[in-house]
């Protein structure tokens, strides 16, 4: 395996493509923008100059880094020579399902099909292609060049030699993978969104306010963030996608999110990305500023 194709040239893509081609691999990063392209190759080299700063590479890795990215915005160039393809785009089942439609029409047949989706169901991605043996989750971290874990989901009909050689491609990333089967929000978010809806729903509730509801898990559980700011950083929109994903695909009411939370996205306040949710991001310093939603009065 030498050729991999990253849909989506995003937050995660980017980060993938990355990693990937610091390992070696020669990458097609595809997006229907040039503009996002052409920023997310901004990133990869503004992350790389920062390692370089830090020793952690040399000069002649960031060149053959960059030098292993190639971008494209038509999809069947993209990928159609690629031996695995990860789809990093938007966290929206039709247009995932659509991607999968399409990657099975383009891409050789032993291709394999992977999607970073952080929730929707790998078994029901495969179920729009004609392989689904060879379609399989690798749900990365963010960001993905410093975090160390891979969740590999094997759908219904995975196979177990596509997984283990995801498995293995993983491990030269330099990343840990862990297996796992395709139920809603896999592992990682069946744990963490409940936790992040319930720090949101003590809130609500008046149980305790911003700051010390993140301070109780930051020095009580040594989170190195509290539930709060991670939500911020995630994106409230994205931590109400899965939340409801996790209450549709398990029928199970401790999975409802938090009014607060659905009236937040509803409004716009999204965290880091919208410039506010449960902190202020707009104050141009390091300092955590509790939204004067939630200030103390």
């Amino acid at each position: 395996m030498e050729n991999i194709s990253v849909i989506g040239s995003g937050t995660m893509g980017n980060g993938i493509a990355h990693v990937f081609a610091q390992s070696g691999f020669k990458v097609n990063l595809v997006d229907i923008s040039q503009d996002a392209l052409d920023k997310a190759l901004k990133t990869i080299e503004k992350n790389l100059d920062r390692m370089l700063a830090k020793e952690k590479i040399d000069e002649a890795t960031k060149n053959a880094t960059l030098g292993n990215i190639t971008t494209h915005t038509d999809l069947k160039a993209g990928v159609e020579n690629a031996d695995l393809v990860v789809e990093a785009a938007t966290e929206n089942v039709d247009i995932k399902l659509n991607i999968f439609r399409d990657l099975d029409k383009f891409t050789k047949p032993e291709c394999i099909l992977s999607s970073n989706t952080s929730s929707i169901p790998i078994t029901k991605i495969g179920s729009v292609t004609n392989r689904a043996d060879k379609v399989i989750g690798m749900h990365f971290m963010n960001p993905v060049p410093v975090m160390k874990l891979v969740e590999v989901i094997r759908g219904y009909a995975t196979s177990d030699e596509v997984t283990n050689t995801i498995m293995e491609a993983s491990k030269k990333l330099g990343k840990v993978p862990v297996e796992v089967n395709d139920y809603p929000g896999f592992i990682s978010n069946r744990i963490l969104m409940p936790m992040i809806n319930e720090a949101i729903i003590s809130l609500f509730e008046g149980v305790a306010g911003v700051e010390e509801i993140d301070t109780v898990m930051k020095l009580g559980m040594a989170h190195p963030m509290g539930p709060l700011q991670l939500a911020d950083f995630i994106g409230l929109d994205v931590c109400l996608s899965i939340m409801n994903v996790l209450h549709e695909g398990f029928g199970n009411p401790k999975y409802a999110p938090c009014p607060l939370l659905v009236n937040m996205v509803t409004a716009g306040y999204l965290g880091v990305k919208s410039g506010e949710g449960f902190y202020s991001w707009n104050h141009g310093t390091k300092d955590l500023v509790v939204s004067k939603q939630f200030a103390k009065k």
